[in-house]
């Protein structure tokens, strides 16, 4: 049974020089809770521009669409939920590089698998145009929409098995206590994931993953109610 509603979360430590690497998710929604320290989430849409504080305590979130950075100011410390548990590390997500590297997806892989530094100079490089000039915005969304677009059919699978089977689940749940039933009630299990053991570079920092896909059944029969 994967995590409530099929969401993920990752434990984001925030690069302290730069900031993150800008980018935009097509398909899911992001959550920003700050644990510690300070720092500030630039962000860009179809309205513009805009910076939000973050600091202990703020919980921040956005759509698909906004692109997105997160620069430290201090020790900041994220947990980070995502929707649609799994499309993220399937590939949900397109950095803002300049507009000739996003045009060709074989030029594009190799800006992803530059070193992280020169990697979030390219794409902060690519998000200055689009600050600079918001009519290249609807450039970029057609862009990065051609470069996820083959991948589209395997997401559409992983959605298939985590965030609908989530929402059919309790579906069915409803129906049954509308008509009196609660079997579902004796069929319980307790799960847990620890964090990964090690650290991984991210987009916007360093990442300690939860695998809230393939969890651990603490207690009961692990069987998701039918």
């Amino acid at each position: 049974m994967s995590f409530p509603g099929g969401t993920s979360v990752t434990r984001l430590t925030v690069y302290p020089d730069g900031g993150g690497t800008p980018h935009v998710h097509l398909a899911s929604t992001e959550a920003y809770v700050v644990i510690g320290g300070r720092g500030e989430l630039h962000t860009l849409d179809v309205s513009g521009e805009h910076r939000t504080p973050l600091a202990e305590g703020s919980t921040v979130w956005f759509r698909p669409g906004t692109i997105h950075r997160a620069v430290n100011h201090g020790e900041l410390r994220v947990v980070v939920v995502m929707s649609n548990a799994g499309l993220p590390e399937a590939g949900d997500a397109v950095m803002t590089f300049p507009p000739e590297v996003l045009a060709d997806p074989e030029r594009y892989r190799e800006a992803v698998a530059l070193p992280a530094p020169q990697r979030r100079d390219l794409a902060v490089e690519g998000f200055r145009r689009l600050t600079g000039d918001p009519r290249l915005l609807d450039e970029f969304y057609d862009q990065a929409v051609a470069l996820v677009r083959p991948a589209v059919a395997g997401w559409r699978e992983l959605w298939h098995t985590t965030v609908e089977a989530e929402t059919r689940r309790t579906a069915a749940v409803l129906t049954a206590l509308s008509g009196g039933d609660g079997r579902h009630l004796r069929e319980t299990a307790l799960y847990g994931s620890a964090q990964s053991d090690t650290d991984r570079p991210g987009m916007c920092g360093r990442l300690r993953t939860h695998d809230v896909l393939r969890p651990e059944v603490i207690r009961g029969s692990g069987e998701p109610a039918r």
